[in-house]
């Protein structure tokens, strides 16, 4: 019943119908996984996409703990004696937490309080009066009967002081004041941030915030995140005000406010409720739930360039050379065949002598015509274009132009080459050759490499640091899992942390896996993995499809039918007088077959199509066809940039404000979301996406800052109009523009 009423709930909140929402509860609880739903079950649940289902595991995720905590706070009430029918009804109607614990705050137990001081001083019956508020009685007479110099009531003021701090403490307890105290702020409320003194003598990049301020409804994710990073650094002082005024009038009109002798008590006690109590609670609620939002804004924006990252288009399946390169230490090469096996290394010299560069060009060359590899990777780090200039004229004078140079972003090469991953793969090898192999891999395919590094070293999020790390993680764990599944995983050569995102596999079991393969040489089929220690039919069921075997014996085992499906397909086969074997990647026979006559029981329409998509291109990768890209050979550094300059570049970073864009000078450049398009856009990753190849234009460079300022923009158009939000009061220079949640800074870099 209980998974009934989330599954109505869930679908309300999702805009999805309860039947879907339930049926994917139910094969949650079955132990399936998100990407076997998603590509087996479509059926089931009506052909929800990934994001969906997994939209539905967290809105379920977040009402069981919801109703955990429920329970506990009546448990708690009822062993107290005070849970009457209407509290009870109450919470049982909260749809939030906030909402659940304004009504449990009374019951809550709490430190002594100068309420509770006041009970223990016999004042209760003074507050009661000030409830109240009797029509008759003059309070200051009325609370001479409450001094006791034995409990520290020296006199009437002092009486009613004690009355009105029980009152307070009424007040801030009561579930509509404080809701209406915490939704008022967070929409009439503003941010302020302001430099603390002594403010820095040398620049910093929160300059623009050292007095600034902007309302709660409109800052954007970015502009928080970059205020609290600063208040953590020790640079700035962040706060919330809001008119408490407006708080202090709905408090006493909930209290029934009147003309009463009393009146004037109860006012003040609502202005210092507010002030004292109610004040410091929600202002913490608001800027925790800012901050909340702009993790998940950011976290969302880091998993979608993750994405991005994970599905570049790869080599594929050819033999390289990776260069990871060096000056004081030289340039590792490793040479890695198709499957990406490391066959050798060797350390050359460029860049020091001419007598170096002599013998680094002969290394270079007999590991070129020892291995013959169709492309070289070169890491894009420190030295990176030198060391790419100097690979192109050595293949150049050697006459091997048809071998391409490739830079490939090396981010998280260095985590990679200390990380127990690669220490198991390859123990007796240097850091340094590991990063190299570690960039030749990327370059063949980058799914299967980068899976081994944690996806907050490769360098695509901001403020990452900043942001829960918890959410951070299980978000991007989802999408490198998603990618995985997508691409589908070569059995006989996938490594262990490729193996451990496939769905229904995890770290233990992808390692008894390789173990299994080493002792036992390459997997045959599918059905084999059925042999693997600890893997049983469950696990089989939900990892078997998005694992393939290219020299199987059965062809549909190279394929992303799941094995479940082979009987209905030799059945197709039959039918039309084919084999298996001829009827994949058979346009002709495929189009034989009669969907229709097969649709039964669980395998759906949706089921049959996907089954004859996949023999008509079996085992087809949905990343793009590999393009490389092309940096101009004469800008190399930061220096060598000048404004007006027109290059092209790669999107390395896509975040709320614009896109950071590798144009090849180890430093990238900054395209403002103003500077995108040609028409007014809100979000970049309306225009670009990590790993696009863009053609920019040099607005400025900054050498003191190592900042860059690009445009995508054509040189005629002019600047979008921009509408009006916060602003900076009175930072120093001239005044900047009002920024907004679409405004767009004169400075670029606005928001870091």
């Amino acid at each position: 019943m209980a998974e009934d009423f989330f599954a109505d709930k869930i679908a309300s909140e999702l805009n999805l119908s309860p039947r879907q929402v339930a049926a994917v509860i139910k094969l949650f609880e079955e132990g399936c996984t998100v990407p076997f739903i998603a590509r087996y079950r479509k059926e089931a649940h009506g052909n929800l996409d990934e994001v969906k289902i997994a939209s539905i595991q967290e809105r379920l995720g977040y009402h069981r703990e919801l109703e955990a905590r429920r329970e506990a706070i009546l448990s708690s009430i009822i062993q107290q004696g005070k849970l009457t029918d209407g509290l009870k009804e109450r919470i049982l109607a909260c749809e939030k937490r906030t909402e659940l614990e304004d009504l449990y705050l009374p019951y809550r137990p709490k430190r002594r309080t100068r309420a509770m001081v006041a009970r223990e001083r016999g004042l209760q019956p003074l507050a009661e009066r000030i409830l109240a508020l009797a029509t008759s009685g003059d309070p200051l007479v009325e609370a001479e009967a409450f001094v006791s110099i034995e409990k520290e009531v020296f006199d009437a003021n002092s009486a009613l002081k004690g009355a009105r701090d029980i009152v307070a403490e009424q007040i801030a307890e009561h579930p509509e004041v404080r809701g209406f105290a915490r939704d008022y702020l967070a929409e009439h409320g503003l941010v302020h941030s302001e430099v603390v003194e002594p403010a820095p003598e040398t620049p910093t990049k929160f300059e623009q915030y050292y007095d600034f301020e902007e309302a709660v409804v409109a800052i954007p994710s970015h502009r928080f995140l970059a205020i609290k990073r600063g208040e953590t650094e020790g640079i700035l002082r962040v706060s919330l005000s809001v008119d408490w005024d407006s708080v202090v009038a709905f408090a006493e009109e909930t209290f029934g406010l009147r003309p009463s002798p009393w009146a004037e008590q109860l006012t003040l006690a609502a202005k210092d409720a507010c002030r004292r109590l109610i004040a410091p609670s929600v202002e913490l609620d608001v800027m925790v739930e800012l901050k909340q939002q702009a993790d998940r804004a950011a976290v969302e924006i880091f998993a979608e360039n993750l994405r991005h990252l994970l599905l570049q288009a790869p080599l594929g399946e050819r033999a390289v050379l990776g260069v990871d390169p060096g000056i004081r230490t030289g340039c590792k090469c490793v040479a890695l065949d198709a499957t990406g096996k490391f066959l050798k290394n060797v350390t050359v010299y460029p860049a020091q002598s001419q007598q170096k560069d002599i013998e680094a060009a002969v290394e270079l060359l007999k590991l070129v015509a020892q291995y013959e590899p169709k492309a070289i990777a070169v890491g894009n780090g420190t030295a990176g274009r030198e060391t790419e200039r100097f690979v192109r004229q050595t293949l150049s004078r050697s006459g091997k132009q048809d071998i391409i140079v490739v830079p490939v972003n090396e981010a998280g090469a260095s985590v990679y080459s200390a990380s127990s991953v690669a220490r198991d793969e390859f123990p007796e090898l240097d850091l340094t050759v590991r990063g190299a192999i570690s960039i030749g891999r990327r370059l063949q395919d980058p799914l299967a490499e980068l899976v081994k590094i944690d996806p907050k070293a490769i360098g695509v999020g901001q403020y990452q640091h900043d942001v829960n790390q918890t959410l951070l993680a299980s978000k991007l764990d989802e999408v490198v899992e998603r990618c995985v599944n997508s691409v589908g995983v070569e059995l006989n050569t996938a490594s262990v942390p490729l193996l451990t995102r496939v769905s229904g596999i995890g770290p233990s079991l992808a390692k008894r896996i390789v173990e299994y393969r080493n002792a036992n040489g390459a997997f045959r089929s599918r059905g084999e993995l059925l042999r693997v220690s600890g893997l049983g039919a469950k696990t089989f069921e939900q990892c078997a499809g998005f694992l393939r075997i290219r020299e199987s014996v059965n062809p549909l085992d190279r394929s992303a039918v799941h094995p479940e499906r082979y009987a209905l397909v030799e059945q197709m086969a039959a039918d039309i007088g084919s084999s298996v074997e001829a009827l994949i990647g058979n346009t002709d026979a495929v189009g034989k077959i009669q969907k229709q006559r097969y649709v039964s029981g669980d395998a759906g329409l949706l089921t049959i199509e996907d089954i004859l998509n996949e023999l008509r291109k079996p085992g087809r990768d949905p990343r793009a066809e590999f393009e490389p890209p092309a940096f101009r050979e004469d800008v190399c550094t930061i220096e060598d940039v000048r404004p007006g300059m027109k290059l092209e570049g790669i999107v390395t970073n896509v975040t709320a404000f614009g896109a950071f864009v590798d144009i090849g000078v180890h430093q990238d450049g900054l395209v403002h979301v103003s500077e995108l398009s040609d028409r007014f856009i809100r979000d970049p990753s309306e225009v670009v996406k990590s790993g696009d190849k863009l053609t920019v234009r040099v607005l400025d460079v900054d050498l003191a800052r190592r900042r860059i300022s690009l445009s995508a923009r054509s040189e005629s158009k002019g600047r979008p109009a921009a509408k009006q939000g916060g602003q900076h009061r009175h930072a120093p220079g001239p005044r900047p523009r009002q920024q907004g949640s679409s405004t767009f800074s004169n400075n670029p870099f606005a928001g870091l």
